[in-house]
C-alpha cells in the first residue's frame, strides 16, 4: 500500500541526520531576532529624523515670522510694492521679491522643461545602449556642480554673451540667472521624465507599431500621454527646485528688489534676500532680522503647495498597468 506524500516527507526528515533545534539553535534564533529588531529601529529612527527636522523648521518659521507680522500687517506684506527693510523709510512689501523669484524660476523652467523632456525622449527611445550609458551620467553630472560655480559662470560668461546681443542687459540680470538655473534643474527633469517614459509597458508601444504607427507617432501619441502624470509632476518639482535655489541666483540676478518682469534688469529673489541679510550684520531680534523668517515662511509655503500639487497630479492621473 502506497504511503501518503506528507507521511513520506515526515519519514525522510525523521530518518535524516539533521539535528533538532536545541539550546544553541534557539540562541541563534534569538540573536537573529534581536538583530532584525535593531535594524528596524535604526531605520525607523532615520525616518523620524526627517519628520522631526520638518516639524522643527515649521515651528521656528512660525514663531519668528509671527513676531514679524505683529509689527507688519500681513496684508501690507503681501500686497506692498516696495521692499526696503534696511533703508529708511522702511517698507516691507514682498511683491518685488516675489516677482523676481517668479521671473527667474519661470525663465529657468522655459529652458529646462523642453530640453529635459527632449533629452528624456531621446535617451529612452532613440539612443543606443552605449550612447545612453555615456550621455545620462554626463547630464546627471550637472547636478553635482556647486551652485556658486554656476553663479560665477553666469556673471563671467553668460552675461557678456547676452550683452553682446542685447546691449541694454545689466551686469546683474534675471536672464543670466534663468539660464544657469535652467541648466541646474535640467538633470532632475531629464531623469524623472526618462524614468516615467521607460516605466510605461512595452505592450502599448508594440500595439502602436501593430497599427502601423511610426516611431515618433508612438512616442508622442502613446508613450507621452501614458506617462503624462509623472512628466507633469517632474515639471512642477523642477519649478519648485528652481524657486529654492540660492547662491547662483544671488550672484547672477543681483540684490535690487525691482517689481518688474523685464529679465534684462537686476532683480532680487526671496532666497537672495535671505542670503543678503543673513550675513551677520543685522542684530538679532530686530524687525529686519525677523523679516528673514517671514520671507522664508512665504518661500516654504510656495514650495510646499507645489509639492502637494505634484503629488495630487501623480495620484489623480496615474494609470495602473497591472
Amino acid at each position: 500500500m502506497s504511503q501518503h506524500p506528507t507521511s513520506q516527507a515526515v519519514a525522510k526528515v525523521a530518518d535524516s541526520e539533521l539535528p533538532l533545534p536545541g539550546h544553541d539553535a534557539l540562541k541563534y534564533l534569538v540573536r537573529i531576532r534581536w538583530g532584525e529588531l535593531l535594524v528596524v529601529k535604526f531605520l525607523q529612527f532615520c525616518a523620524w529624523i526627517s519628520v522631526t527636522t520638518t516639524i522643527a523648521i515649521i515651528a521656528i518659521l512660525t514663531v519668528e515670522s509671527s513676531a514679524f507680522f505683529v509689527a507688519v500687517p500681513i496684508w501690507d506684506y503681501l500686497t506692498g510694492s516696495n521692499w526696503s527693510p534696511l533703508i529708511d523709510p522702511r517698507s516691507f512689501g514682498v511683491l518685488p521679491l516675489l516677482s523676481g523669484t517668479l521671473v527667474v524660476s519661470l525663465g529657468a523652467s522655459f529652458i529646462a522643461v523642453p530640453l529635459g523632456l527632449a533629452s528624456a525622449i531621446y535617451l529612452a527611445e532613440y539612443a543606443s545602449p552605449l550612447v545612453r550609458r555615456i550621455a545620462k551620467p554626463v547630464i546627471e553630472l550637472l547636478a553635482g556642480i556647486p551652485s556658486v560655480v554656476y553663479g560665477y559662470f553666469a556673471v563671467t560668461t553668460v552675461t557678456p554673451m547676452l550683452q553682446s546681443v542685447l546691449p541694454s542687459t545689466e551686469v546683474f540680470n534675471a536672464a543670466s540667472a534663468s539660464i544657469v538655473l535652467g541648466l541646474m534643474v535640467l538633470p532632475m527633469i531629464t531623469t524623472l521624465c526618462d524614468d516615467a517614459i521607460r516605466a510605461t509597458p512595452r505592450s502599448i508601444q508594440e500595439g502602436g507599431f501593430a497599427l502601423a504607427a511610426t516611431k515618433s507617432e508612438v512616442t508622442v501619441g502613446i508613450l507621452l500621454p501614458a506617462a503624462m502624470s509623472a512628466v507633469m509632476a517632474s515639471f512642477i518639482l523642477g519649478f519648485s527646485r528652481a524657486i529654492g535655489e540660492t547662491m547662483a541666483v544671488a550672484l547672477a540676478a543681483g540684490n535690487t528688489p525691482t517689481l518688474s518682469f523685464n529679465p534684462l534688469v537686476s532683480m532680487q529673489t526671496m532666497t537672495g534676500y535671505i542670503v543678503q541679510v543673513a550675513m551677520g550684520d543685522i542684530p538679532h531680534g530686530t524687525i529686519e532680522y525677523q523679516s528673514i523668517f517671514a520671507v522664508a515662511a512665504t518661500l516654504f509655503a510656495m514650495t510646499m503647495l507645489l509639492n502637494i500639487l505634484s503629488q495630487f497630479i501623480v495620484r489623480r492621473f496615474a494609470r495602473n498597468w497591472d
